[in-house]
């Protein structure tokens, strides 16, 4: 084991992962599962069935007190102050300029505790700017990261194999961006009708000595262990934004198109609310497009974006889609280049690929008759 892989964090779940031969690889700062069978074995596995995740790399945050609501909403673009407890959306953090800190997903557990779940490359300083601006509010910020382990399970089967876990009725009560806390074999459990691959599925939430049970139980109902790739390609299908690839902090709400998630209108003071105030009226100088290709080559995160041979962009996130049978990718061009059915190329390694702009998401998972 080389020194940079012993100074690197484990999940409570490493055990499992080691135990069923997963290819570990750095990330975030942690020791994490790229693959098991293959990245396009259990990307197939969330489409057609059944697959979890081991994300208890991200950060995960509870607000208590009175001004939890209000501390929360001052941190974020979207007004979560008109969430009912169970209830949860997703928002942006941003800088004074109206940069993106990070996306985030906030859910009001009860009245006065409040739930932010933040990416894992960002979860230090994500902490240390929440705990700068906590102390001007009657509430209090806990740090839930390494206490707790995350595990998403994704597909359409799901649900069905969560129920012989945690229970049809608790599961079956969770619509979509819901949440809600239980008992499981006396760890405490928070579920959310929430994932990143565009596919219906819950995130749990557990106490880390609970989470190997849990992970070997999930395992007993069929569901698949997936690693990071298979991650990456499903929430690129689903053209979820990534932070570090699509997203950063020179990235506005509104160019990536995350203009839901700003609310301007409450009245509310947060922070980069000016900022997006003025973005909003000028209007965004570049915008992030779908870009699927129309020829053989594989597109990736920073390969260049061009029209009739004048660099126009860059791709921010690329690769090979296995449901689609073709590479796709996200990137940025300006706005009179970003309309459906444009043509656009993208250069591959000295090699111009032709790609196409198309609808946003790529992948939209069929419609229960």
């Amino acid at each position: 084991m080389s020194p940079e892989t012993e100074t690197l964090l484990h999940t409570p779940l490493h055990g499992e992962h080691v135990a069923l031969g997963a290819r570990m690889v750095p990330f975030a700062g942690w020791e994490m599962p790229v693959q098991y069978a293959g990245i396009v074995e259990e990307h197939n596995a969330v489409r057609d069935a059944a697959g979890m995740f081991d994300v208890s790399h991200m950060g995960c945050f509870e607000v208590h007190g009175p001004d939890a609501g209000r501390f929360l909403r001052y941190v974020s673009t979207w007004d979560v102050t008109g969430l009912a407890p169970g209830a949860g959306h997703y928002a942006a953090a941003c800088r004074e300029d109206g940069g993106i800190l990070d996306d985030v997903y906030v859910f009001r557990l009860e009245d006065e505790r409040w739930l932010i779940v933040v990416n894992a490359s960002n979860a230090p300083k994500m902490h240390d700017w929440m705990a700068s601006h906590v102390a001007q509010f009657d509430a209090s910020l806990v740090d839930r990261h390494r206490s707790t382990a995350m595990i998403a399970v994704q597909g359409p089967d799901a649900l069905a194999r969560l129920d012989a876990v945690a229970g049809a009725d608790f599961m079956r009560s969770l619509k979509p961006r819901r949440c809600a806390e239980t008992d499981w074999n006396g760890h405490a459990l928070f579920a959310s009708r929430t994932g990143y691959t565009g596919e219906d599925g819950m995130e749990l939430l557990i106490d880390a000595p609970g989470a190997p049970a849990l992970w070997r139980a999930l395992l007993e109902a069929g569901v698949t262990p997936c690693g990071l790739g298979a991650r990456d390609t499903l929430r690129l299908e689903a053209a979820l934004l990534l932070y570090g690839n699509d997203i950063d902090e020179a990235t506005n709400p509104f160019e990536v198109g995350l203009d839901w998630v700003v609310t301007l209108d409450d009245g509310a003071d947060f922070l980069g609310r000016d900022a997006l105030v003025g973005i909003e009226e000028r209007g965004a100088g570049r915008q992030i497009v779908c870009l699927r290709a129309l020829g053989r080559g594989i597109m990736r995160h920073g390969h260049a974006i061009r029209n009739g041979g004048a660099g126009v962009g860059v791709v921010t996130s690329g690769g090979f889609s296995p449901t689609l049978g073709v590479s796709i990718g996200l990137g940025f061009v300006p706005p009179a280049l970003g309309e459906t059915g444009g043509r656009l190329e993208v250069d591959v390694r000295g090699k111009p690929l032709p790609v196409e702009v198309v609808p946003r998401p790529f992948y939209k998972r069929p419609k229960k008759s």
